[in-house]
This record gives structure tokens, C-alpha cells and sequence, in this order.
């Protein structure tokens, strides 16, 4: 089964994936789209208010924010990890249940990309926003590490997360029943 989604008028038909019992939800994913990723970077920073540096989370939404920071003309941006790496020094982290993650995860920043969010304005950047968990990881970072956080985007929102008034999305993505039909 499949579900048509339109993003900002580019449409992708996305293959729905069971998540529990009688939950589907439509896979967005970005890697490998080239076309996709152009046009959700350039539709998001036409939405942007003013900023310093952009942070996503690994992994799916690195060629997006790496596609962002190259239109902006931007030489940096900062990738939250799942683990903890020898050169982060004394990282900060922040946990976060993800809905297409079985099992509890952390994100990472090192010492480096805190010096470089300290007082500055800060775009979090997220492919899809379901339970807003990864969403919520990444503005604990940011705030530990003294950052403005002035605007929180992505491509999608799933489900009762596009009617979230903090966030600023380009296209809904409905949830589905076991037999594919909306359900939110």
C-alpha cells in the first residue's frame, strides 16, 4: 500500500509500514532523492526567520540540513549522534524514544558544536515530526548549550503533530489503520 503526499507541490507516493498492531505509517525518506531534498531545503529556508546555525539528528535529515546550509551559504551545520564518539570530549546528551526506533536511544553533541551553539540562533531541522521525541532531544541539547532556538522545522508532520503551533512543516503525513486507510 501506498499513500501520495505533496510537499510543498513536489509529490512522492510513499509505501505504508505497520508500526503496532493496527498502525501504518507512510515512510518518507529522503536519502537518495536529490530532486526532494532541493526543493524541501529551499521551501524551508524561504519559511526560516533569521539564524546562525542549523542541528538535526542523525541520520535520515543530514542531506537535508547539509542541502539547507549549502542554499543558505551557510559552511556549517550540527549533527546531533546516536552514540558517543572518542573526539566530542565531554559531550552533553539528551534521550528520546523515536517511533521507528525499537529501543531507547541518545543524541550526542561534543564539546566543538556546544562552543558553536553557545548564544546563537538556531534552527532545529527534522525530516518528519511524529511524537516530537527527536524534536524534544534536540532543543534539551541546544538549550544545554546556551542556544536560541529560533525556529523548529521539517519536511512533515505525522498525524496529530501537524497541528502543532511551534513547529513549521511543508506538508501532513496522515497515520493508517492495518488495512491503509487515515485514521489522523
Amino acid at each position: 500500500m501506498f499513500y501520495e503526499v505533496d510537499i510543498a507541490g513536489l509529490k512522492r507516493n510513499l509505501k505504508l509500514f505497520s508500526v503496532a498492531d493496527d498502525l501504518q505509517i507512510a515512510a518518507f525518506i529522503l536519502y537518495g532523492d536529490v530532486e526532494i531534498t532541493q526543493h524541501a531545503a529551499k521551501e524551508l529556508l524561504a519559511r526560516a526567520p533569521e539564524f546562525d546555525i542549523m542541528l538535526t539528528s542523525a541520520s535520515k535529515s543530514i542531506p537535508l540540513i547539509y542541502e539547507m546550509a549549502r542554499q543558505a551559504g551557510r559552511n556549517e551545520y550540527i549533527v546531533a549522534l546516536k552514540s558517543q564518539k572518542v573526539y566530542m570530549g565531554d559531550p552533553l546528551s539528551a534521550d528520546l524514544k523515536s517511533i521507528t526506533t525499537f529501543q531507547r536511544q541518545q543524541l550526542f553533541i561534543g564539546e566543538d558544536d556546544v562552543a558553536k551553539l553557545k548564544g546563537k540562533r538556531v534552527l532545529i531541522i527534522d525530516d518528519v515530526i511524529s511524537t516530537g521525541q527527536s524534536l524534544s532531544a534536540m532543543e534539551k541539547l541546544a538549550e544545554k548549550a546556551g542556544a536560541n532556538i529560533v525556529a523548529k522545522m521539517a519536511v512533515l508532520a505525522e498525524g496529530d503533530a501537524y497541528d502543532r503551533e511551534d513547529i513549521i512543516v511543508l506538508g501532513k503525513l496522515p497515520l493508517f489503520n492495518g488495512k491503509g486507510e487515515v485514521i489522523g
